[in-house]
């Protein structure tokens, strides 16, 4: 669709590198600045889809820069401006190479290990007589880390971060601190909103000057799961799915198309009339996670648009 953008190729003054992930483009520049392009990418089971969805990008961006600013009196982060409606500008760090998964409710990967039979996640003890979405009695940390070969993140314990040397024992114990802290912070958020934020991860890095800083991105759907409040217990007592606030509606539509990412499947066509549908779904998780009504950017020329701001701002 002509209203989206999938792919940049800008050349900032000062630029040094560029990174593209899934769904964000990252520009390396002099000065130790990023500049940070969240593109109409969806990504769903591992793959990115052939067309992008509108706004995504910018509804994605603008959820985390908010909550960057909504938490940052709490916990250092790296941003430093948004110019455009799908770009941010931070400090360039050293990623830590753990991400802080932290969950207040037994669901996604927690569950389905729980339901293995397993009742130890990442070295963190799970109670017995739990069903799924149940509430832990306080939040656990269950952190992972890349695995050397592929994409799939891998469960590791704190005492393994620790003894392979992956983070310092004086920085893990900061980045728990943080983790717990955003956590609380989030789940107040949600709360006001009338939603239960389940479980999230944190990227953490390190400024040049030893500041250890949250990065990426923090609350969105993408690294987040919420339920809705209203009707939860409800449905726990009667041992139903619960409500969510996520992309999984996509996911189910793939499934249901046949396509769960699997060798030899191909992704099924999405008409115009069904991207429409998964755009106004994602203004509604926007709306429905910052209690604002979403403004639309002017997407008559993204690329252009996002040039001359990030220039303007470069350059002032």
């Amino acid at each position: 669709m002509s209203n989206t953008i999938t792919d940049t190729n800008f050349n900032f003054p000062g630029q040094k590198s560029v990174y593209k992930g899934k769904v964000r483009e990252v520009y390396r520049l002099e000065n130790d600045l990023l500049v940070m392009i969240a593109t109409d990418r969806l990504s769903a089971f591992d793959v990115v889809m052939p067309k992008g969805i509108p706004y995504k990008g910018q509804i994605l961006n603008q959820i985390a820069t908010k909550m960057m600013k909504d938490t940052e009196d709490l916990v250092p982060n790296w941003l430093i401006a948004t110019p455009d409606p799908n770009v941010a500008v931070g400090v360039a760090c050293e990623p830590y190479k753990v991400e802080m998964v932290i969950r207040g409710y037994l669901s996604g990967h927690a569950a389905r290990e729980y339901k293995s039979g397993k009742r130890s996640l990442c070295g963190v003890s799970m109670p017995d007589g739990m069903i799924e979405n149940d509430k832990f009695p306080e939040p656990i940390i269950t952190p992972a880390t890349k695995a050397e070969k592929g994409d799939h993140d891998e469960d590791i314990s704190r005492e393994d971060i620790l003894s392979r040397g992956i983070v310092s024992e004086e920085d893990y114990l900061q980045l728990e601190d943080y983790t717990r802290k955003l956590f609380q912070c989030g789940t107040e958020i949600a709360a006001s909103r009338g939603l239960i934020l389940v479980d999230t991860k944190y990227e953490f890095g390190k400024t040049k000057d030893g500041k250890i800083v949250l990065i990426d991105e923090i609350h969105t759907p993408d690294s987040s799961r919420y339920f809705y409040a209203e009707g939860y217990a409800e449905r726990q007592e009667r041992a139903e799915p619960q409500k969510q606030l996520s992309k999984e509606f996509v996911r189910q539509w793939l499934i249901g198309n046949g396509f769960q990412g699997l060798e030899g499947q191909e992704v099924p066509n999405m008409t115009d009339e069904y991207i429409g549908t998964v755009s106004d779904r994602y203004i509604e998780l926007y709306e429905n996670i910052t209690g604002e009504t979403f403004v639309k950017a002017d997407v008559s020329n993204i690329q252009e648009r996002i040039e001359k701001n990030v220039l303007d701002y470069l350059t002032t």
